[in-house]
């Protein structure tokens, strides 16, 4: 992950200023940076800095991670275990190696084809067009 410098909330409020200052009363630019004030205000007053900063840093994060619910040696595993009620809508799972997501369509549920980050890697989902 690149380095994130520590996000200051009260240099953000007060870098906000100029901007609102610098638009006509009631105009939407002057409303959109007092609302942008305002939301920074919020997150300092109610002591989630440390949460904010942690949300800011992760939207930097370029690792990306799935959680896999569960894992299946075969198909037919899978397929009992889809049919026993107890999969949840966009449940991601494994099935002999490969990523699924549980989908529900009209009321059913499918295994559709999502693969997980390290199979994104692997040559049978690299782009192979040329450029």
């Amino acid at each position: 992950m690149a380095d994130i410098p520590k996000f200051d909330l009260d240099e953000a409020l007060y870098f906000l200023n100029p901007f609102i200052e610098n638009h006509a009363e009631g105009s939407k630019e002057r409303r959109l940076f007092g609302l942008a004030q305002i939301a920074l205000l919020f997150i300092r007053d109610r002591v989630k800095g440390d949460e904010f900063e942690k949300f800011y840093k992760s939207c930097f994060d370029t690792s990306f991670t799935v959680e896999v619910a569960h894992e299946f040696a075969t198909r037919e595993e899978a397929d009992q275990w889809l049919a026993s009620g107890k999969p949840v809508h966009t449940e991601r799972v494994k099935i002999a190696g490969k990523g699924f997501m549980v989908v529900e369509v009209s009321g059913k549920l499918y295994f559709m084809i999502a693969p997980l980050p390290e199979e994104l890697e692997t040559d049978e989902w690299k782009d192979d067009s040329e450029e």
